[in-house]
């Protein structure tokens, strides 16, 4: 039999609420009356009080605990003063020593105050109940609060039946709204207040505060599920009527989808693609991949691309060269003037491949200054051999994948550029120019050059690995031609995989046959002017290649003949509004190049410069070319040190020391000179062009030359320069860049040229016209060299004997040194 109270709780009727309860702290869910609930107990001081409780009355308060979980010695003031009053249903005792009870909330009460805090919280309890307001309001409020909840009992799963069974058997309104505050799962702070709350007008009209809340999150919750159920549903749908007319295409034989047509084409490219074996394993075990794939997935498009580069490699479509020797050297010819070593090589892999059929492909490395024709000859090249052509630029570049190509593991990965060029040529023996090797970077993405190593080694190339592809390919039948100004600056191992050719720059004689054949026709074509309009005449042009474009190459030169054609189109366009002057050619003249092209920019300062004693001209080999440099003496009132300046390197500092010690070795044997000469005496050794860094031992024997110019009094014969690298016992050795050295000093104006003895041997890859008009000395000792440069005089700038006794300092020579050569090149570079 069930007793109903005023307050809504349920109490037995032998059952007798006593004064004083034993205390549960609690910090889980606050209980109202009425529920069941189960409780897991592990304090061992709890535990002990449920056995106290149970031997009694079986009854206990529940309070929750203000902050956290109960702690060892939680006191009264630790907990709410509000709970609920629990009678123990069953307890069942756990291996830890912990215990599981059922309790069933009877009453909510107050603890008053504490008769004990330990062993056991025992507390004095004001037995509280709840005040109902029987009204309309009341009414409209619980059918308000029961609306709300059959809402949510559609999307909450504690809304369940029995949930609203047990509401609508409640015994009081107070009992619904417990029932519907626990099934809402209140915050804890709310839960107590609610708890606290006695007014059942007040629980209705908080509840119906959090029921609002619950059904907004409800209606949001609901309108995110549809929208995702309608976007699987759409997809689904999709995938079904794909599904439905792939089968009905296909029963009435129309053409696949794409995907299916795709698999197809690549299977048939696959098979008539010509791969090796083993790639061609690879790439069926990708296919049935890709197959498996759906197109909305991400790996599609991977599979897909990597499919595609692998089809569209020529694994073995090759061209036919053309073996014809005759047509090779006329299509070389016919491309371009001089170049001899170059054609020459050509000639020579045709004939071997005329011999042998199965020869391997070449490296060759192009070296020279800018504007020679490098980048172009391979164009001919492939032209000659009839082969596609490809080329790409290696300047600057600074990560590996650039030549070895990226992983497919990241997104957007792509093959390197030699797979990429071998793609685009079609063929698997194209011509693939490397361009600007030289230039290659280093950082910390990998060393490029490193990874060109194995590209270029023929004994590698024949499996070369791509990351992309991770399949080998064959390189063995590319002929590479590579370019670069300089070998300085490529590694030792690469370029010991490559055949050199040098490409020195063109001799006046060459550069004039170059510009009239070649340049200015096709400067004129561009510029839509045609010969009868425009002709520049060879004095002019000589002009131009001596005053304003002074260089190894062509490319300063064809820039100052594109100038003039601009030009004269804008006079052509003008005069067309003039009958008279209709029909009048253009003549560009010698007199006249100061209006098309302005001041001149190189000035011939040989005979200039050498006004007295201590100027030599000296030959230079630079990556732009062969150039000359002035090296200057002077001596001044001293403690006998030797000054250098004009920025020379380690190499050229020792050569000048050197030349300094043998300068005075040599006239202290003479007894012309003594030590306190020498002592009483500073000596300053300069190379205009401060500004631009020189190295090397080449300049040995001009620096001794100019110093021993500068005592001796004796000057430089006119119009003549000199080279080689000087020993400490006076021997000159051989240096190298003889060609464009030789080719500097004629471009200079020098006809008397001082050579090592064992550079004569060089002199054979000059071309005779290059040579005729000038004199060519070769020296094995600097003592020749002092002979044949040093003009021959009996006198001396001052008296030996006098230099000896002087007791006065010598006044101070003062020399005004005016821009160099080289100094006025890198300025006009600069503008």
């Amino acid at each position: 039999m069930v007793e109903t109270t005023t307050s809504g709780g349920l109490v037995l009727p032998d059952q007798i609420l006593p004064p004083n309860l034993f205390v549960l702290p609690i910090n889980g869910p606050i209980a109202y009356p009425t529920l069941l609930a189960p409780l897991l107990i592990s304090n061992p001081r709890h535990v002990a009080m449920i056995e106290e409780a149970i031997n009694r009355q079986r009854l206990i308060g529940i309070l929750a605990t203000r902050d956290g979980e109960p702690a060892e010695e939680t006191k009264l003031s630790d907990l709410y003063d509000v709970g609920v009053v629990a009678k123990i249903i069953k307890r069942l005792r756990m291996p830890d020593g912990s215990v599981n009870l059922l309790i069933h909330c009877m009453r909510r009460f107050r603890a008053k105050r504490a008769f004990s805090e330990n062993p056991y919280i025992v507390v004095e309890t004001e037995y509280l109940e709840d005040i109902v307001e029987k009204s309309n309001e009341m009414d409209a409020l619980t059918r308000s609060v029961i609306s709300y909840v059959k809402k949510l009992s559609e999307v909450n799963p504690f809304f369940t039946d029995e949930m609203r069974l047990a509401m609508i058997n409640a015994p009081g309104p107070g009992t619904v709204a417990d029932l519907v505050a626990f099934a809402l799962s209140l915050p804890k702070t709310d839960a107590q207040d609610f708890l606290e709350t006695l007014s059942v007008k007040s629980r209705f009209e908080k509840l119906l505060v959090h029921l609002r809340r619950e059904q907004n999150v409800a209606d949001l919750q609901k309108k995110i599920n549809d929208e995702v159920n309608h976007k699987l549903t759409k997809l689904q749908r999709e995938f079904f009527l794909k599904e439905q007319l792939k089968t009905i295409k296909r029963e009435l034989g129309y053409e696949e989808d794409g995907k299916e047509k795709s698999s197809r084409t690549f299977r048939e490219r696959i098979e008539s693609a010509g791969m090796p074996d083993e790639v061609r394993k690879i790439a069926l075990s990708e296919l049935e991949k890709f197959e498996t794939i759906s197109e909305q997935s991400p790996e599609y498009n991977i599979a897909r691309s990597y499919l595609e580069t692998l089809v569209s490699l020529p694994w073995s479509n090759e061209t036919i060269d053309d073996l014809d020797l005759d047509h090779a050297r006329e299509v070389l010819d016919a491309d371009h003037f001089g170049l001899e070593k170059v054609k020459e090589r050509i000639i020579e892999f045709l004939a071997v491949r005329k011999l042998r059929k199965d020869v391997k492909g070449s490296i060759i490395c192009l070296v020279g200054p800018p504007g020679v024709g490098k980048t172009s000859i391979g164009k001919s090249i492939a032209k000659t051999l009839g082969r596609s052509f490809f080329r790409f630029s290696l300047g600057g570049m600074r990560d590996e994948a650039e030549i070895k190509g990226h992983r497919r593991t990241y997104v957007g990965a792509m093959p390197g550029k030699l797979i990429q060029g071998m793609k685009r040529a079609g063929t698997i023996n194209p011509v693939l120019m490397l361009d600007e090797v030289d230039k290659l970077g280093q950082s910390f993405q990998g060393d490029p050059a490193s990874a060109l190593l194995e590209v270029l080694d023929p004994e590698q190339n024949s499996s070369f690995l791509d990351h992309y592809l991770d399949v080998p390919y064959d390189l063995s039948k590319v002929l590479f031609v590579l370019t670069a100004n300089s070998t300085a600056t490529i590694p030792g191992p690469l370029l010991d995989r490559m055949e050199v050719i040098e490409i020195p720059g063109y001799t006046l004689e060459e550069k004039e046959r170059i510009a009239t054949q070649y340049v200015i026709p096709r400067e004129l074509e561009k510029n839509g002017i045609k010969p009868s309009q425009l002709r520049i005449e060879k004095a002019a042009l000589r002009r131009m290649m001596i005053d304003y474009a002074r260089e190894p190459g062509l490319r300063s030169l064809q820039q100052l003949v594109s100038r003039i054609c601009r030009k004269a189109a804008a006079k052509i366009v003008t005069r067309e509004t003039k009958k008279s002057e209709r029909h009048s050619a253009i003549v560009v003249t010698e007199e006249s190049l100061l209006s098309w092209l302005g001041p001149q920019r190189f000035y011939n300062e040989v005979v200039e410069r050498i006004t007295a004693p201590g100027v030599v001209v000296g030959l230079a080999w630079t990556a732009m070319g062969g150039d000359i440099l002035f090296i200057e003496a002077t001596d001044f009132p001293g403690a006998g040190n030797l000054k250098l300046t004009g920025q020379m390197g380690e190499v050229m500092t020792e050569s000048a020391a050197i030349a300094w010690s043998y300068v005075k070795k040599k006239l202290a044997q003479d007894k012309k000179y003594d030590r306190k000469y020498f002592k009483s005496h500073d000596f300053h050794l300069h190379i205009p062009a401060g500004a631009i860094p020189k190295d090397g031992p080449s300049a040995g024997v001009t620096m001794a030359t100019a110093l021993y110019s500068l005592i001796s009094g004796r000057k430089i014969k006119p119009r003549l320069a000199m080279t080689g690298e000087l020993s400490l016992v006076g021997k000159v050795l051989a240096v190298g860049g003889v060609k464009e050295k030789v080719l500097a000093a004629r471009r200079a104006g020098v006809t008397t040229v001082i050579l090592p003895k064992h550079n004569e041997k060089d002199m054979f890859e000059i071309p005779e016209y290059a040579k005729k008009g000038m004199t060519f000395h070769f020296v094995s000792t600097v003592d020749e060299v002092f002979d044949l440069a040093l003009v021959r005089s009996g006198e001396f700038k001052r008296k030996p004997e006098r230099r000896v006794l002087r007791t006065k300092p010598a006044p101070v020579r003062r020399r005004l040194v005016v821009g160099s050569r080289a100094g006025r090149r890198s300025r006009s570079q600069l503008r």
